[in-house]
């Protein structure tokens, strides 16, 4: 992405004189942000709406604010009022995964535009945060879609723990929760099943839990329990022990355990797309029996089994693409003029 200022302009968001059909619930909750069209001479394959990129990986679009943090921004290529909102994983920021170039470009052509937020666990802060945190950034972000951009619904893409993000938002009820008209999973892995094969995590556990019965949850865990970034006793455990808040697409949990996480997507329009080679599941997980699992516990959501496919899906590019635009296509329209019903 070419975020050079020699070419960029200021400018305010777009947004619409008629008035957005969730404004008069949450108007006035959004900051007042600035946004920044980023442009770039370079730049093919777009119209006058901002076409998203070329083959040097040049996005052209809008980067906003959308809360009071610094790290609250997110870009947005296409001017429309569909939007796909991207959520990555841990240690993920911008253009986090290879299918989001393709992806922006065929959202174009279907108008829609695509999301990325950076959230405060973006990058090497997801050992300092939470899921509540992201959850409630998130809902910021979609309540400024609502107000600056009048977004007529948006739906929501979960990379790896993004899909954890997803499903703990869905579970807060918040006001804007209700602008999300689908949902969908990639990659949706247990962290603590792939931390269970390091020899570290068991002692890092139990020191974890002793913190945090001495009040001491949000203080960092020592550096070998996590070398990629500071992380607190509370992050720890939530990602790594049995049945902490992160973990809920795991393999050995129960029926009833995973509809206890995952149940309240029933109502939610939801497709998994599971990568069938995933280097994060340990090879002793049936992935073909987790999936089917995972669906039925999410209220009988639509399975995609990428065969080959690795955790990003970057050696199945276009396989990935064609499945969220034609879920895209299928049931994002479903209920636009009136969101309430």
């Amino acid at each position: 992405m070419n975020l050079s200022s020699s070419s960029s302009t200021l400018s305010s968001s777009s947004s619409s004189s008629s008035t957005s059909w969730l404004s008069g619930i949450v108007r006035g909750r959004s900051d007042k942000s600035s946004s920044v069209k980023m442009a770039n001479n370079s730049v093919s394959g777009g119209g006058d709406s901002g076409g998203p990129v070329n083959r040097k990986k040049q996005f052209r679009g809008v980067l906003f604010k959308y809360g009071p943090n610094p790290i609250q921004v997110a870009f947005k290529t296409g001017d429309y009022r569909q939007q796909v909102i991207f959520i990555g994983g841990l240690t993920d920021g911008f253009l986090a995964t290879e299918y989001l170039e393709p992806l922006a470009i065929a959202l174009e052509n279907e108008k829609w535009s695509l999301v990325q937020l950076l959230l405060s666990s973006s990058y090497s802060g997801y050992g300092i945060s939470s899921l509540q945190q992201d959850a409630m950034e998130l809902d910021q972000l979609i309540n400024y879609l609502i107000n600056k951009e009048d977004s007529e619904g948006v739906v929501l893409l979960g990379h790896s723990t993004g899909c954890q993000d997803i499903v703990h938002y869905m579970h807060t009820n918040a006001a804007c929760s209700r602008a999300v008209r689908a949902a969908i999973l990639q990659a949706p892995v247990s962290d603590r099943e792939h931390r269970a094969t390091l020899p570290e995590t068991a002692a890092m556990i139990d020191l974890a839990s002793t913190m945090i019965s001495e009040a001491r949850g949000t203080e960092l865990m020592p550096r070998e329990a996590n070398p990629d970034a500071p992380i607190t006793a509370y992050r720890y455990h939530s990602l790594c022990a049995y049945m902490g808040d992160d973990d809920m697409f795991s393999s050995d949990l129960s029926d009833d355990q995973l509809r206890m996480r995952l149940g309240h997507m029933t109502n939610t329009p939801c497709q998994v797309i599971f990568s069938m080679a995933d280097e994060y599941v340990p090879d002793y997980v049936d992935k073909k029996a987790l999936v089917e699992r995972l669906c039925r516990a999410l209220g009988g959501a639509e399975k995609v089994e990428i065969e080959w496919g690795n955790h990003s899906l970057s050696n199945r590019v276009d396989e990935v693409v064609q499945a969220i635009i034609d879920f895209v296509k299928r049931e994002g329209p479903k209920g636009w003029d009136d969101p309430w019903n």
